[in-house]
């Protein structure tokens, strides 16, 4: 179902290039870097490549919440509903990791999925599917308390099957 070869449906940060996330490098917060940026963690991407990119939040954010919003998407049916997969860091412990769905008709942002923060300094993996009857966007946010040295989220390897 996840067609990884095709730079449309799929997210990497390698480039600046992301069709379905058409101005990531200008979302205020988000930072593109690769483990070798002396950012701290995470020091490789989900792959543990360290000169491979991912997006991570800006350590000047000492307060506050970051978002990736995607281009609209047009309502799913029965056969292609939506599915996104994503890799995700959280080694913070104040921190919320949230998918948002919003659809068109509506102003407000509908939690669909969220992770909070913990201190385990690892990659993990989560699958999300999205059933809409209209058009839609979605979110990743983040929200954090504070900042501290050593704590960090990242985001990485988003991919959208052929019904987003």
């Amino acid at each position: 179902c996840f067609n990884s070869g095709s730079s449309w449906n799929s997210c990497d940060f390698e480039t600046n290039l992301c069709r379905v996330l058409p101005e990531f490098n200008l979302h205020p917060g988000w930072i593109r870097r690769n483990g070798q940026s002396g950012m701290g963690p995470p020091y490789s991407d989900h792959n543990g490549n360290e000169s491979a990119y991912f997006l991570s939040l800006s350590s000047e954010m000492q307060s506050s919440s970051a978002a990736l919003r995607t281009s609209v998407f047009l309502p799913t049916d029965e056969e292609h509903l939506c599915q996104i997969r994503f890799h995700y860091w959280v080694s913070h412990m104040s921190g919320i990791f949230m998918v948002g769905l919003q659809k068109h008709s509506e102003d407000t942002v509908t939690n669909i999925w969220q992770v909070s923060g913990e201190l385990r300094n690892q990659w993990n993996v989560n699958t999300i599917t999205i059933k809409s009857t209209e058009k839609y966007e979605v979110i990743f946010s983040v929200m954090l308390e504070t900042q501290r040295q050593g704590e960090s989220v990242a985001i990485d390897d988003i991919t959208f099957s052929e019904g987003c």
